[in-house]
């Protein structure tokens, strides 16, 4: 997929704020059980069709009025993802906006982890 110039512009901006993490450390720290709360913040349509084992859907149009009831503490450990990395940096930048100190995007999204044929979910 080819993204517009100025969304690409707006993604760099929050990339230079926010931490990410590789599709591989995350599925690193699923495989240790690691304590985190793992985000999807595709679309509905999309988290329906399949998600990250363990994910939570709060999708990017309304992550914001939505995480507190769902993430109340500010220092959980959170990784937000999506189909490429590019809205889950977004977000990313967004929640640490809003105080939360422990946030990471992982590049490559779903796509990423499809590539390397990690495991999926419908649950």
């Amino acid at each position: 997929m080819q993204h517009a110039p100025r969304f690409l512009k707006i993604v760099d901006d929050a990339k230079s704020r926010i931490k990410e993490t590789s599709v591989d450390e995350v599925k690193k720290k699923l495989d240790r059980g690691e304590k985190f709360t793992l985000v999807d913040v595709r679309e509905e349509s999309e988290f329906a069709q399949d998600h990250l084992p363990g994910a939570i859907h709060l999708g990017k149009g309304v992550i914001e009025r939505d995480v507190e009831a769902r993430i109340p503490d500010l220092d959980t450990p959170v990784i937000l993802y999506c189909g490429g990395g590019f809205r889950s940096a977004l977000a990313a930048d967004t929640l640490q906006k809003m105080g939360y100190i422990n946030v990471l995007s992982m590049d490559g999204g779903v796509r990423g982890w499809r590539e390397k044929q990690f495991p999926m979910t419908r649950d």
